[in-house]
């Protein structure tokens, strides 16, 4: 069976990244370096931004399965995110972690192109824009 392209519509692939740009300057750091009193806990939109990154990392591998020709757009994102974010050694490698199951529970079950890959690349795509524009209206400075 050939692989085919996902029929996803551009604006949700836009709009995604579009929500995900603006995510970026959101996030950005107010402040200088943080010292040992002003340390920072996790955001209250921590456990959001965790699943936005499994959802980056699931649609990096599925997007590929499906000849999406997107090159590493969904890898880069999610370091644009971690790189706005700024966060801890430790967080940051909790991000990383959950990109990569993300990528990994799907790399496990999907070998080829599907309807139902299609279909989770577009629910995963409307949750992440969801997602994203939460944290940015919430959180945004």
């Amino acid at each position: 069976m050939e692989k085919r392209k996902p029929a996803i519509g551009k604006a949700a692939r836009a709009g995604v990244i579009a929500l995900a740009a603006a995510l970026v300057p959101a996030l950005a750091p107010v402040s200088g370096p943080a010292t040992a009193q002003t340390l920072p806990t996790a955001p209250p939109y921590e456990r959001e931004m965790h699943r936005l990154a499994e959802i980056l990392g699931a649609v990096h591998y599925l997007r590929q399965l499906c000849d999406a020709d997107e090159g590493q757009t969904w890898r880069t994102m999610m370091q644009q995110l971690i790189d706005a974010e700024n966060p801890s050694t430790e967080r940051r490698a909790k991000l990383v972690d959950s990109f990569n199951r993300g990528y990994r529970g799907f790399e496990q079950t999907y070998h080829t192109c599907t309807e139902t890959a299609v279909w989770v690349i577009n629910n995963y795509m409307a949750e992440g824009a969801e997602i994203a524009q939460r944290i940015a209206t919430r959180y945004g400075q």
